[in-house]
C-alpha cells in the first residue's frame, strides 16, 4: 500500500470587505460548504460579534459554549472551540457579543494581535494520543465589517485575503480603503499576507451597473478577480434564516453552482501555488 505523506498546515483565508452589505458572510457560510463538498476539511471562524456564520450554519446562540471569544481572551485550544456542522467536513468556531469587548479586555495583553495566530498554530496541541497535528485543508475567517482588533487578529493570522465585492456604484471606494489595510497589515504585522483573490457577488444580469463594475474591477486586478461570479439570487438570501448553508437549502438554484465553481477556483489556485 502506497504511504499516505502528512498533510501540509492549513491554507488560512480571511474573508474580508469593510464595507458592509457584500455578502462577506454569506460567502463565507458558502464557500466553505463547497470546499468540504468537493472533499476538503474546512474550518469557518466566526470573528464578527453578530454571529450570523454560527447562526447561518445552524448553530443556535445557547449552544454556543465556547466560542472565539474564549480562544483569543483565556487561551481555549481550536480543538475545544470547533464544533461540527451539519455539512460533512466543516467546523466552525462560532462567535456571540461577548467579542465586542475584546478590543478593551486586550489592550494591555501580550501579542494582543497576534492572539488567534498563535491559536491556529497550536491547534493540534491538544494532548490527544493519534490526534491529528493538521486537522484541515482550509480555515476561513468571517471578519466583521470594520477595522478594528478583530479584523487585525484575522489577518495577522491569515496566508491570504478573500475579498468578497458586491457588483453596486460604491464597490470600488470601499476596496481601495481595504487595500491600504492589507498594506498596513503586510507592514506592522503579517509581510507575507497577500490577497488570494476577489470574488464578485450579487450579480445582476440584467443590471448593466453589474456588468460596468465587474468589467472595472477585471481591468484593475486582472488575474486576482475569480472568474466564478455570485449572482443575487433569493434562495442564497434565503438559506440563512433556516440555519443553511444554500448549498443544503437548494442545491440546484443558481447561487449554489456559482460557489461550487468558486470552491474549484480557489482549490485550483492553491494547487498552481504549491506546484510553482
Amino acid at each position: 500500500m502506497a504511504k499516505v505523506l502528512p498533510k501540509g498546515p492549513a491554507r488560512v483565508l480571511a474573508v474580508s470587505n469593510q464595507k458592509g452589505g457584500v455578502g462577506k458572510t454569506t460567502t463565507a457560510i458558502n464557500l466553505g460548504t463547497a470546499l468540504a463538498a468537493i472533499g476538503e476539511r474546512v474550518l469557518i471562524v466566526d470573528m464578527d460579534p453578530q454571529g450570523n456564520a454560527s447562526t447561518g450554519l445552524g448553530v443556535p446562540r445557547e449552544t454556543r459554549r465556547i466560542t472565539i471569544y474564549d480562544v483569543i481572551v483565556d487561551g481555549r485550544s481550536v480543538h475545544d472551540a470547533a464544533v461540527p456542522t451539519a455539512v460533512p467536513g466543516l467546523d466552525i468556531i462560532p462567535a456571540d457579543a461577548d467579542m465586542s469587548g475584546v478590543e478593551i479586555e486586550l489592550s494591555q495583553a501580550d501579542r494582543r494581535s497576534y492572539r488567534l495566530r498563535d491559536a491556529l498554530a497550536g491547534q493540534g496541541q491538544n494532548g490527544s494520543a493519534g490526534y491529528d497535528p493538521h486537522p484541515y485543508d482550509y480555515v476561513l475567517i468571517d471578519c466583521p465589517p470594520s477595522l478594528n482588533l478583530l479584523t487585525l487578529n484575522a489577518m495577522a493570522a491569515a496566508d491570504g485575503v478573500l475579498v468578497p465585492l458586491q457588483c453596486e456604484f460604491f464597490a470600488l471606494e470601499g476596496l481601495t480603503q481595504l487595500m491600504k489595510t492589507i498594506e498596513m497589515v503586510r507592514q506592522s504585522l503579517n509581510p507575507s499576507l497577500e490577497i488570494q483573490g476577489l470574488v464578485l457577488t450579487m450579480y445582476d444580469r440584467r443590471n448593466a451597473l453589474s456588468g460596468q463594475v465587474a468589467a472595472d474591477v477585471r481591468a484593475h486586478f486582472g488575474e486576482k478577480v475569480y472568474e466564478a461570479v455570485i449572482p443575487r439570487n433569493v434562495r442564497v438570501s434565503e438559506a440563512p434564516s433556516f440555519g443553511k448553508p444554500v448549498l443544503i437549502y437548494d442545491l440546484k438554484c443558481t447561487g449554489s453552482q456559482a460557489y461550487l465553481r468558486l470552491a474549484k477556483e480557489v482549490v485550483g489556485r492553491e494547487r498552481r501555488r504549491l506546484a510553482a
